[in-house]
């Protein structure tokens, strides 16, 4: 069957995954209606679905509010629009008329749908797009709007898709709601009947929740059950609405910007959104983020099979008070416990000795790196490892070189206060001279001082979101902030290949498939606690694979929440993502250090399980129980088993762990200690994880398949 087929009888597009199916038709009003989402269907079986069914609508209802592949502003249309358009004259309305549909299929292994359409009365063109693949059950949507007039037109809302659910007996709604140093909260609930808009208005993705959202019927489990996904690739403002009907339908539409705003079109001028990409599945949560997680892995990242390596930040170690041979006795230690990244973090650069000064002026302080960065790079490239230094481009103190030269360049609003966060104002990378000036000083940066990692931060939402000088500066910044940004990182990778990248934003506040298509990491949170760390990562794992997941291990008691844990604890919690350190490691004993060096070594054994396995989560985060994660190899050849338990509750049942989907009837040894475990018992019967006695014990157990002795397999 191919990947995308059209009746000529009933005119039905049948979008095919290797396991779903997405239907739909243009009506004979010629707008584009959606027909089903879900198990696979053959081309008669999807046919089947044109005929109406059920009574019309009442006269007092008008068009059915869930259904529309993109529902529009205009006509008896009363639920949330996911294109709404104001006209020169102030009217607003579209109307579909169809002129034309094709299907790409030059990329292997993939095929395209653009339908076309304008409005009836209008200049406004508007195309479809949906992207599907032989290798994942994620259908990829975006909108293409043109202004083909000659008046500017306003798009109140432009949306990139909406998605509709088939009629279930509930629904429940699944998203990750937080803030500061508390990011990702997985929160499952009923659906409300109406309208629920999950948004951020702060210019970035937000730590306060993420743009994705899940549904099922409120049966699903971990590992049964469908559900319903999708997921926004933005890293700016965005919204996403899910509405409830009072007749059992659901759907959603999502995409850039918030209340308030809209997206100006000049003549002539096209808006390409982001892709809201969907995803069905039927193994519940599990699954579902499985699914996610291979697809970020083979059709987002940049680099998805470089093993990510092991990190060392100076941050805590020093704070603003950076040198060269301060750096340089840090990197000594960091290189014996077998770090291969050394990151250099804030504190750097021009007058910079506290948060108060210096952000913007990006030259090494000339009385700490009398000879720039280069020496301190070469130390660290000599002790075999890569130099990495801290930046926050888009960012500046009022008290900076930069601010007192190009006060105009910050996002402000002529007579109105500019409101300082952490002491910083936000520069307007709308603005073309400004994402240029990035641009020049980091591949300067990058080229002159041996920089192969870059710490990409980002510490304050909007404020006075103002563009002096223009009419429309105030809506257009919005989008044009982000797709500058984007332009940097995609010039500034181009020009130097070797050079990885980790987005951050004050911790999580800016993680998504948008950012992450030009980045190699996130740094989740600014909450470094092995015990936070467990809640926080159980809510990023729902959608974001471990491969992206910065995770430090850093000194006790925690500077956060005063918690102090084990250092092994500590090393097995980031040892569920990207492996870094950002202790003191001056003030850490030799024992620390030969601790440390011996765990580093354990992670990188296993670290292909962490970053290209696939994840199960096997129990809930801090239950009366273990906490337990298994990352299986895509052959189940061997696995790697992370468990945690805090503080023993006498009584407290001691249950087995029950592992996940391996080769039935076959052996699997312990590399540590040689046990030999059977299959079918690990999975029907679980495993006693043997945790020591005592509060926040820990285990890494690596289990590799033994060949059979009949076959060698």
């Amino acid at each position: 069957m191919p990947l995308i087929h059209r009746s000529p009888d009933t005119g039905v597009w049948l979008l095919t995954t290797p396991r779903t199916s997405y239907a739909l038709r243009i009506d004979d009003s010629g707008a584009p209606c959606h027909l089903a989402w879900g198990p696979r269907l053959t081309t008669t079986e999807a046919d089947t679905l044109a005929v109406p069914t059920g009574d019309p609508p009442s006269s007092f209802e008008g068009r059915p509010p869930v259904g529309e592949e993109l529902p529009v502003d205009g006509g008896t249309r009363y639920g949330p629009p996911s294109l709404q358009v104001r006209h020169p004259d102030g009217t607003r309305g579209f109307e579909w008329q169809p002129t034309g549909h094709h299907v790409l299929t030059d990329v292997p292994g993939s095929a395209e749908l653009v339908l076309e359409f304008r409005d009836r009365h209008g200049p406004l063109r508007v195309a479809l797009h949906y992207r599907v693949r032989d290798d994942t059950d994620v259908i990829e949507r975006w909108t293409v709007l043109h202004n083909t007039g000659h008046e500017p037109l306003e798009l109140l809302r432009a949306d990139s898709a909406a998605w509709t659910l088939p009629p279930l007996p509930g629904y429940r709604l699944s998203h990750v709601t937080g803030q500061w140093s508390a990011e990702t909260q997985l929160r499952r609930e009923p659906l409300p009947f109406g309208e629920t808009v999950l948004t951020s208005r702060r210019g970035i993705t937000s730590h306060h929740t993420n743009p994705w959202i899940m549904l099922d019927d409120g049966t699903a489990t971990e590992d049964h059950g469908p559900v319903w996904s999708a997921v926004l690739a933005w890293s700016g403002s965005w919204r996403v609405t899910a509405q409830r009907t009072p007749d059992g339908r659901t759907g959603l539409t999502g995409g850039v910007g918030h209340d308030g705003t809209c997206v100006p079109l000049a003549p002539g001028e096209e808006f390409t959104t982001p892709a809201f990409a969907g995803l069905y599945g039927e193994g519940g949560f599990g699954a579902t983020s499985r699914a996610w997680h291979a697809y970020i892995r083979t059709h987002v990242l940049p680099h998805p099979a470089e093993p990510a390596p092991v990190l060392y930040n100076s941050w805590e170690a020093t704070g603003f008070d950076v040198d060269e041979a301060g750096q340089k006795a840090l990197a000594e230690r960091a290189a014996r416990i077998g770090v291969e990244l050394y990151v250099v973090d804030d504190g750097w650069f021009g007058a910079r000795r506290s948060d108060r000064a210096g952000l913007g002026d990006w030259s090494p302080a000339p009385d700490r790196f009398p000879a720039g960065l280069g020496p301190l790079a070469q130390a660290v490239h000599d002790l075999g490892m890569r130099f990495g230094v801290w930046v926050e481009p888009e960012m500046v103190n009022p008290d900076s070189d930069l601010y007192r030269a190009h006060p105009d360049w910050v996002l402000h609003v002529p007579g109105r206060e500019r409101t300082e966060l952490r002491n910083q104002l936000v520069l307007n990378f709308a603005r073309d001279d400004v994402a240029d000036w990035a641009h020049d000083w980091l591949t300067r940066l990058v080229a002159d001082h041996g920089v192969d990692f870059l710490k990409w931060d980002m510490n304050r939402a909007f404020g006075e979101a103002g563009w002096p000088g223009r009419r429309d500066g105030n809506d257009r910044l919005w989008t044009r902030y982000v797709t500058n940004l984007y332009g940097v990182l995609d010039r500034l990778r181009a020009a130097h290949p070797h050079l990885r990248i980790e987005t951050c934003s004050g911790g999580g506040g800016r993680v998504d498939l948008g950012i992450l298509a030009r980045t190699d990491q996130a740094w989740v949170s600014d909450n470094t606690d092995a015990v936070d760390r467990l809640v926080i990562q159980h809510g990023f794992s729902q959608v974001y694979p471990a491969r992206v997941m910065s995770a430090w291990v850093t000194d006790v008691p925690n500077q956060l929440t005063g918690h102090s844990v084990p250092l092994r604890f500590r090393f097995h919690v980031a040892m569920a993502g990207l492996l870094g350190i950002g202790g003191d490691l001056t003030r850490w004993s030799e024992e620390e250090l030969a601790e440390s060096a011996e765990l580093v070594a354990a992670y990188k054994k296993v670290r292909h399980l962490v970053q290209r396995g696939r994840q199960y989560r096997l129990t809930e985060p801090l239950g009366e129980g273990p906490t337990a994660v298994q990352y299986l190899a895509d052959d189940a050849s061997e696995l790697l088993l992370l468990g945690y338990r805090r503080s023993p509750r006498y009584g407290t049942p001691r249950l087995p762990v029950l592992l996940r989907d391996l080769v039935p009837g076959a052996r699997y040894r312990d590399t540590v200690t040689g046990t030999v475990h059977h299959a079918t018992v690990l999975t029907r019967y679980g495993l006693d994880l043997h945790l020591p006695s005592g509060g926040w014990a820990s285990t890494a157990l690596h289990l590799v398949r033994v060949p059979d002795e009949a076959t060698g397999l």
